[in-house]
């Protein structure tokens, strides 16, 4: 094994390193295949090794065929090698060149089929031109992805942070369709959701607005896994459910699909049904090492106690996150179809009374601080979020949601507190950024620095917050996010706050933040309607003074889906006035709470 030495290069469609035996390794990949170039120094021995778990070799020694074995999930059969490889000696070829070769390429067919569907794969490349291959991909990716939003700016910087979250929002899950190994079927088929806990809120909203087609044929495929294993994925990866972090949160993907009109040819008489598998059958507990108490492959693993209770039980890991989880399921399910009990209301954390506890049968709380959730893993009392965060996330009601925290004074101030550093009790590891109770690096806080809209004439201060935190945890650096991408979760968030819009996931509303960019231009269906985003007097201030919505003034901190997208087809248009002075323009209605119950 070579380590790599000097600056990698990793461009659109092309990486290139540099091994300290002096050995460039360059490579680029069409939709299937793959190219890969290796430029030896004179000094050197012409060899390259190649790992895998069965090759076989043409008779005339110019291609070889070969397949791999990985672990968790699917084909555990190993041939040539050890049981249990992935900890032992890896097994594979060696392959001699002359001592004069200086350079050596290789192309690879990839196929979750066969060995011949991978060889097949190869007339995607039909000649040996690296650069060639580089290119197309660089073409591929600007024509489908990265123009599918316009950006007018000077700011070199931002730019580059927009369409690096661009790129990183665009590769997963992987469209794998007519490539499924256990069925054959006329839907789409889509691999590697990894993982929908950390997607739903951001990047499927995304795709939904700036591709939709994509996204239509993602809830088909989730469907049709549906149709063939009985669940939906929650996680996916080689074609096997799995790491369920919380509830059936494809319920809210295709929750917020139904209500944004993403029709076609989406059966959502079979979807409705599999939602209501994840609301109604309880799954088989796989017994993870890491969460033991329910089934972490798929489905709801602590539904019994939902079912029976009404949340769930501190018997089971992560139940103070999973019973805020699985009411937004519910809530989805509701959507398509068309309480919180434990709500602690004595519980006291730095001057503030109420909170989501851990609750036993009986009704009594289980002793925690609100602050903390340990190592917030499996087993915890909540999921990679304290107590404290996962109290704002119930976006169906939030007109309930501040009523419990003491109306609408004492909840501002509670958010406000969310911000404050050094108030942060728990240590995430590589999930925590920062020392606020407001986490950046990870998924449970996404939506916290926008629940200012909720409040009558505080759009200014969300505003605020996403200034905050996009200017400290966000630059085109090596460690460019806080935390981890999880599948272009966190880049879709800086996607959304970079445009000025933040999705409301279950809903057709998002809230209104403030643009970083003077024009944007966002294709909504290919050569269709466009939504046209202006800020004016950006370089005044970063504050909303006025905004219309196609034509019209507008006073309300949010905007609906239909506004974006028109029935009538039209292009619709954002037209922000900016400044330093926190206007509190948002006289008009708070945003909607569709769930609202009164307690």
């Amino acid at each position: 094994m070579q380590p790599r030495v000097g600056e990698d290069v990793a461009q659109v469609g092309y990486y290139k390193t540099q091994l300290q035996n002096g050995v460039t390794a360059e490579m680029s990949a069409s939709m299937h295949a793959g190219i890969m170039q290796y430029t030896y120094p004179k000094e050197a021995d012409g060899r390259f090794v190649l790992s895998n778990g069965k090759l076989e070799r043409s008779d005339d020694g110019t291609s070889y065929t070969g397949y791999g074995v990985y672990r968790e999930g699917g084909d555990f059969r190993i041939e040539g090698g050890t049981m249990g490889y992935q900890y032992a000696d890896r097994i594979g070829a060696l392959f001699e060149f002359p001592s004069n070769a200086t350079t050596v390429k290789s192309k690879v067919g990839i196929s979750w089929v066969s060995t011949d569907k991978a060889c097949q794969f190869l007339d995607e490349i039909p000649h040996w031109d690296l650069e060639e291959v580089r290119d197309a991909a660089k073409d591929k990716w600007n024509s489908d992805v990265l123009s599918t939003i316009d950006i007018t700016t000077t700011n070199e910087t931002q730019l580059e942070m927009f369409y690096t979250a661009m790129y990183h929002s665009h590769l997963l899950p992987s469209n794998r369709t007519s490539k499924n190994p256990y069925w054959e079927f006329s839907e789409p088929y889509y691999d590697d959701f990894y993982t929908i806990w950390d997607t739903f809120r951001c990047l499927h909203p995304l795709l939904t607005l700036i591709q939709p087609k994509a996204q239509r044929e993602i809830v088909r495929a989730m469907i049709d896994i549906w149709r063939f294993e009985r669940f939906m994925p929650e996680g996916r990866s080689h074609n096997f459910n799995g790491r369920v972090q919380g509830g059936s949160n494809s319920d809210n993907v295709l929750a917020d699909a139904y209500v944004k009109g993403l029709q076609g040819d989406v059966n959502w008489t079979d979807g409705y049904a599999a939602m209501k598998t994840n609301a109604e059958v309880q799954p088989y507990n796989n017994f993870d090492f890491e969460g033991p108490t329910g089934s972490t492959k798929e489905g709801r693993g602590a539904l019994q106690d939902w079912k029976q209770y009404g949340y769930v039980t501190p018997s089971n890991g992560r139940c103070l996150s999973k019973t805020v989880e699985y009411s937004l399921n519910d809530f989805s399910l509701f959507q398509v179809a068309q309480g919180e009990k434990t709500w602690a209301p004595d519980v006291t954390s730095p001057n503030f009374t109420g909170f989501l506890a851990p609750t036993y049968p009986n009704g009594s709380y289980q002793d925690y601080d609100p602050l903390s959730c340990g190592a917030c893993e499996w087993s915890s009392i909540s999921y990679e979020g304290v107590p404290w965060e996962y109290s704002w996330t119930i976006p169906f009601d939030m007109e309930m949601l501040i009523s419990l925290m003491g109306g609408p004074e004492k909840a501002e101030a509670r958010l406000d507190t969310m911000f404050i550093t050094e108030l942060t009790a728990s240590d995430q590891g590589g999930n925590s950024a920062g020392s606020t109770i407001f986490n950046p690096g990870n998924e449970p806080s996404f939506m916290t620095p926008f629940v200012y809209n909720y409040f009558p004439q505080r759009q200014h201060k969300s505003v605020q917050r996403s200034r905050e935190v996009v200017d400290e945890y966000y630059n085109t650096g090596r460690s460019g996010i806080p935390g981890n991408d999880d599948a272009g979760a966190m880049s879709s968030w800086l996607v959304w706050n970079m445009i000025g819009l933040y999705p409301v996931v279950t809903q057709p509303v998002y809230l209104v933040l403030a643009p970083r960019f003077e024009d944007v231009a966002i294709r909504l269906e290919d050569g269709g309607a466009r939504l046209k985003i202006k800020a004016s007097c950006l370089e005044e201030g970063s504050y909303v003074q006025n905004l219309k919505v196609n034509g019209q003034g507008w006073n309300k901190s949010w905007i609906r889906h239909e506004d974006i997208i028109r029935p009538d087809g039209q292009d619709s248009l954002l037209e922000f006035k900016l400044g330093a002075e926190r206007v509190k323009w948002d006289i008009g209605d708070v945003p909607p709470s569709p769930g609202h119950v009164q307690l």
